[in-house]
């Protein structure tokens, strides 16, 4: 009897551990598609305990099951569609593991618009660049938003969250058209659940845990939609912050990555040298190039490997969805060069295929026009295509920002060096597809901590003329400051009266100082002139050599003129009008932009500039 229980017992246990699993989908990427794309092709990722087993099929009009491909990992399972047919609507996906099925209904929804119609920034935009979490709080309190990992407000911290959310931008959107900027650059919202302590924290949202979700600590999905069309409805352009080269250290991935290589370098294994010159180098050896580019960039932010011809498809596609799901303007993509060269080209590829007339700018910080020429979409530089549209203008910055303190007219410093900058614009396929700034997050604030205004201006005036894409500094319009010499926490303030407590509002001309509504009032005026006006964004450029401290560059289109006029030296100047006699067929009364004084061109009659002045003649 006793034997026999036994044997019960075990034919129990076996009959139990061969049973048909439970089908446990915990995750499917991306959440949804579209009909209609120009590439039929569709990537489903299945995540969930085992399903790496499991077989799928449908029979969804106009689809078919292409492959189904097993990587390392048992828990997940990328399945290969083609929609070459298919109209909109739930397509059915049936899973089978074992003797289980489950029947997923996955939508399939219309697009909003023709790839073709979505249109990009370009030079006719000035972007504005901004950290959400130190612009404006929207909500009443974001300290209590759950998230695996706990995190702290402290605005005295520099490096620790200040609570500023999608709300908070989306209520002052009226402060972005009253100055005149035309789309905004949002540093990356999407979910950065990391990690925080020792004073560091991710509120910058460089080190992604969820590439389909928007940090809770922002706001939802459903708010940034909001905000994108609240923001639309204004006139105004919303460019999204990606990052390809790397994730968030807590990113799933990491305890649970598809395939052996989805990463370089596991555990932190290698750490980039920074040294990006290897990525174009003709010289370069494997190993000074795999430093640069196989290396993590941070501890906290592993390196992606995008040669996985997998993970390269899941990051198309996920920046894919996120145009045609919240319909964003344009895509600012970090740390550029740092991935795969072949693997980025295979996204710009595909992004400029579906979207002929969309852009996407590539941050590469070099400060050599030859290496920023090299990785623009044409570029003869190059042997093979980026497809990268923009890139950007590291080189005007550095050149800015040496140029800005130096009073002299040696031949290779002060506005000879800006001068010197543009000679080099032949390299680059296409010039007016370069975005130039005078300062970022990442970078000390162009005003560092001093009170220049004058220099200031000057570089305001040429990055809003010059044959480029300008990208302006939040809180450049009313003279914020900054340098990074202890934390980059100290060029990332807070705005004034963006947060509960503010003892002022620098949102309303009431609540700035006289200095800061004065730089204000200028900028706003120059920015509401440059807005579609064909001189600036069509015009032919023409720029001089600096002579005896003077800095002139011209402008034309179809007989109209801007004459921008710089005095580089600490003194009383004079622009000798009879060497720009090319710019004037005649006297010509032409008029300051931002005074709307008038002044006198002529052969005969020299302009007399005050120390550090700039002028900006229309006629």
């Amino acid at each position: 009897m006793k034997k026999y229980f036994f044997t019960a017992f075990l034919l129990t246990i076996a009959c139990f551990m061969t049973a048909a699993p439970k089908i446990n989908i915990t995750n499917i990427e991306p959440k949804n598609w579209y009909a209609g794309m120009n590439d039929t092709r569709l990537q489903i990722v299945l995540t969930g305990q085992g399903i790496g087993d499991a077989k799928v099929t449908t029979e969804y009009p106009g689809v078919s099951v292409d492959s189904i491909v097993r990587l390392d990992s048992p828990n997940y399972l990328f399945v290969y569609l083609d929609l070459k047919d298919a109209k909109a609507g739930d397509m059915p996906l049936t899973v089978t593991l074992g003797k289980k099925s489950r029947t997923i209904a996955y939508p399939l929804k219309e697009r909003e618009k023709k790839g073709y119609e979505r249109m990009g920034f370009s030079k006719a935009d000035v972007l504005y660049m901004f950290m959400p979490d130190r612009f404006a709080q929207g909500h009443e309190d974001n300290s209590k938003v759950k998230t695996r990992f706990p995190y702290v407000i402290d605005r005295n911290a520099p490096s620790l969250r200040h609570g500023g959310d999608l709300e908070g931008v989306r209520r002052h959107l009226d402060y972005f058209t009253d100055l005149g900027v035309t789309a905004l650059w949002l540093a990356p919202v999407l979910e950065n659940d990391q990690e925080e302590g020792n004073g560091q924290s991710c509120y910058h949202g460089y080190a992604t845990t969820d590439y389909y979700r928007i940090d809770p600590r922002f706001g939802t999905n459903e708010e940034y939609r909001r905000l994108i069309d609240e923001a639309h409805g204004k006139g105004l352009k919303v460019v999204m912050d990606m990052i390809f080269n790397h994730c968030g250290d807590k990113h799933p991935w990491m305890t649970d990555a598809p395939s052996k290589d989805w990463f370089n370098n596991p555990n932190y294994g290698l750490q980039t040298s920074y040294k990006l010159t290897t990525v174009i180098d003709p010289y370069a050896s494997e190993v000074d190039l795999a430093e640069t580019v196989d290396g993590w960039f941070v501890q906290s932010m592993p390196d992606l490997n995008q040669r996985n011809s997998h993970l390269m498809t899941y990051l198309i596609q996920n920046s894919l969805w996120w145009i045609e799901e919240f319909d964003i303007d344009g895509i600012r993509m970090d740390t550029y060069p740092y991935a795969d060269a072949k693997g980025m080209a295979r996204w710009m590829k595909r992004i400029n295929d579906e979207y002929p007339n969309y852009n996407v700018v590539g941050e590469s910080w070099v400060t050599e026009p030859g290496f920023t020429a090299s990785l623009q979409k044409d570029s003869p530089l190059n042997e093979e295509n980026t497809y990268l549209n923009t890139v950007m203008d590291f080189t005007f910055y550095d050149r800015m920002n040496m140029a800005k303190t130096e009073d002299t007219d040696d031949w290779w410093k002060g506005l000879n060096r800006i001068y010197n900058t543009f000679v080099y614009d032949k390299l680059y396929a296409n010039p007016s597809n370069v975005l130039a700034f005078l300062d970022n997050h990442d970078t000390d604030r162009f005003l560092g901590e001093t009170n220049d205004t004058l220099a200031l201006k000057q570089g305001l005036a040429l990055l809003l003329t010059v044959n480029r894409i300008p990208q302006i500094y939040y809180g450049t319009e009313i003279l914020m400051k900054g340098t990074k010499k202890i934390t980059d926490g100290h060029v990332r303030r807070d705005f004034p009266g963006g947060f509960p407590g503010d003892t002022r509002n620098a949102f309303t001309a009431e609540g700035r100082t006289k200095a800061e509504n004065a730089m204000f009032n200028w900028l706003s005026k120059l920015l509401h002139w440059r807005q579609n006006n064909d001189v600036i964004i069509k015009g032919k450029q023409t720029q001089f050599i600096p002579w005896k401290g003077v800095y002139v560059m011209h402008h034309e289109y179809n007989g109209r003129h801007v004459l921008v006029i710089l005095n580089g030296k600490s003194e009383e100047a004079e622009m000798e009008t009879a060497r720009y006699k090319e710019c004037f067929t005649s006297t010509v009364t032409a008029t300051d932009v931002t005074s709307k004084r008038r002044y006198t061109l002529s052969t005969d009659s020299n302009i007399k500039l005050r120390p550090k002045q700039t002028l900006i003649l229309e006629y």
